[in-house]
């Protein structure tokens, strides 16, 4: 039971916008917003919406975000719901209130003053952020792939990197077009096959001075004694054999301890030099959630919750996504951090939360894992299915494609049903007739 802050219709603040942020204000809207029965707001640092794991087609200039990203003043509009722009940097539990920091322009001037935002119900659903370990060198001098923003800057870096040296006939050293992608879970590894893709087709774009083969360098560092160490071994050999097909170097067992202008230090003592590096090693939640006051949260920076997504500590607070530590039935860890566990919370919680208004018991969340897939651009995709009554099921190629398509279209269905995601479908295969098969600019 919760105590409503005053008289009238009770307000739901929901602070994210990604997958499982996006789908639960999606949900609540037309379930309350649309009756008047609540008030339900969205918040989040964008403005418009695009699903994490097709960052890495994004920096590799494969995917243009720009016309794959959704707007969440249109969502908001279409499903009943607000939309407020700006960066939660603080929660005051007492007073029932999110805090958001001023918002500036691309020239520093401030557009938007900070503002405070009162709740009844609040739910964080602010995502994860790479975690550097305090690595040396690794804020200074690794791209990463958090935001749409990094995403475009990476691509831009590559492609600006890659028309120097067409310019004067080739790279100046061995190094500069050398990318090495430290992280070997699936965005390393999704990257990585894309950015062969890429460099292969850039010839055929006049960029013909640059030999993808002999000048273009990509390389995969991974802690672990293998890559995709979350996923069975199995699917970890099957991808590593795949990108060592393509020409992709995976260095495993490759611990790194610095970072530097001109590459990468490894603890065993191998300098690796490289012009453009990413950091895609590990996760963790914004650092802000460990000091709003009260709440418990692991070393992470994620919110301990209980099977119900209630923080420990606030009764009026819940969290999903990469940023809770949920309990997951049966295992040490918690609900590992993926798109399938936000969108099966936000699923869940769009259930409990009108539950909650009615002062009616919540139900209790388990997770379903379906397996994982790992994409490897146009060249293959592998990956396991998992299901109750055939179990875990190798899958691979054309299916294993077909299925990974399948994810987002369901994410899709979630934000625009049925009808609009097929209308949105046939416009991307129009779209793809008359633009070039990757970003060049």
């Amino acid at each position: 039971m919760i105590n409503i802050r005053k008289s009238g219709t009770p307000d739901i603040v929901v602070v994210g916008g990604g997958a499982g942020g996006l789908a639960l204000a999606t949900r609540l809207g037309d379930k309350l917003g649309r009756r008047k029965k609540a008030n339900v707001t969205l918040i989040d640092a964008q403005r418009t919406h695009i699903w994490k794991p097709l960052l890495h087609e994004v920096a590799a200039g494969t995917l243009d975000s720009h016309q794959d990203e959704l707007e969440y003043l249109a969502q908001a509009h279409w499903h009943h719901f607000r939309f407020r722009l700006g960066y939660v940097d603080g929660v005051d539990r007492s007073q029932k209130r999110v805090s958001v920091a001023p918002t500036r322009n691309v020239e520093g001037r401030e557009i938007i003053p900070r503002r405070w935002f009162d709740y009844d119900v609040l739910v964080m659903a602010v995502g994860s952020v790479c975690n550097d370990f305090n690595i040396p060198g690794v804020s200074q001098h690794c791209l990463f792939l958090d935001t749409t923003e990094q995403a475009e800057l990476f691509q831009r870096r590559l492609m600006e990197s890659i028309i120097y040296a067409h310019s004067r006939g080739g790279p100046d050293n061995a190094a500069q077009l050398h990318v090495a992608i430290v992280g070997g879970g699936a965005t390393g590894v999704e990257l990585a096959a894309q950015l062969h893709n890429v460099a292969g087709q850039l010839a055929a774009y006049g960029l013909d001075r640059v030999d993808p083969k002999r000048d273009v360098k990509i390389t995969v560092i991974e802690g672990t004694e293998r890559i995709l160490p979350a996923l069975p071994k199995r699917l970890s050999e099957a991808t590593e054999l795949e990108l060592n097909n393509l020409g992709v170097q995976v260095k495993s067992n490759k611990k790194v301890v610095k970072v530097d202008a001109g590459g990468i230090q490894a603890a065993d003592g191998e300098y690796i030099p490289c012009g453009i590096k990413v950091w895609a090693a590990g996760i963790k939640a914004p650092a802000f959630l460990s000091k709003i006051e009260g709440l418990e949260v692991n070393r992470l920076n994620q919110i301990v919750v209980d099977g119900s997504l209630r923080s420990t500590r606030d009764a009026s607070i819940f969290a999903l996504g990469d940023c809770a530590a949920c309990p997951w039935s049966g295992h040490e860890g918690p609900v590992p951090p993926r798109a399938q566990a936000a969108h099966q919370q936000a699923k869940l919680l769009a259930k409990s939360i009108p539950r909650l208004l009615r002062e009616k018991p919540l139900p209790q969340f388990r997770y379903r894992d379906y397996g994982s897939l790992v994409s490897l651009g146009e060249y293959s995709t592998v990956g396991n299915l998992m299901g109750k009554i055939t179990g875990s099921i190798f899958v691979e190629g054309m299916i294993a494609r077909l299925v990974y398509l399948s994810l987002y279209k369901l994410h899709q269905i979630a934000l625009f049903g049925v009808t609009r995601v097929f209308f949105l479908t046939m416009s991307n295969l129009f779209r793809r007739a008359v633009h070039p098969a990757i970003k060049l600019h």
